[in-house]
Order: C-alpha cells, then sequence, then structure tokens
C-alpha cells in the first residue's frame, strides 16, 4: 500500500471545476478546501491498474492547478518481518 497527502495550490474560483477534474483521478480523494488561501487537501492512495506517482503527476497537471506539495507519504512495501 502506497499513500500521499498533497496540498493544492489553486485560486478559489476555479475550485468547482478542479474539484471535478481531480475525483477523475484514479484513487484521489479530496478532504478539505480553504478559498481564503486557496488550498485544497488531497490524499492519493494506489490501486489495481494504477500507482500513486502516476495520480500524483495528473493532479500536478490538472488545469488551474498552480502548485502541489507533497505534505505525507506513507508505504509499507519493504517492511516484511526478517528473522533475526
Amino acid at each position: 500500500m502506497k499513500i500521499a497527502s498533497l496540498v493544492v495550490k489553486a485560486k478559489a474560483e476555479h475550485f468547482p471545476e478542479l474539484k471535478e477534474a481531480l475525483r477523475a483521478i484514479p484513487g484521489v480523494e479530496l478532504h478539505g478546501e480553504s478559498a481564503e488561501t486557496g488550498r485544497l487537501i488531497v490524499t492519493v492512495e494506489d490501486g489495481e491498474g494504477y500507482s500513486v506517482t502516476d495520480s500524483i503527476l495528473a493532479v500536478n497537471l490538472s488545469k488551474h492547478v498552480l502548485s502541489i506539495t507533497l505534505a505525507y507519504e506513507y508505504t509499507d512495501e519493504g517492511l516484511e518481518l526478517q528473522e533475526a
């Protein structure tokens, strides 16, 4: 499992169109917004047939996105139990 949290910067007047576009990206979920600061909080989770990296790139390339900041990233890959 891989998951990432993003802060997406955009102009508030573009929020409705941008939120619709973000919801269409696999693994993307919207969690909050601030029209005053022009920020949306988004999580991206991997799934069958797509990766977190692909979805983050799609968010970044979405129309009206001014910038994104990776706030948090988690992966459980490589956490298999190892015998001592």
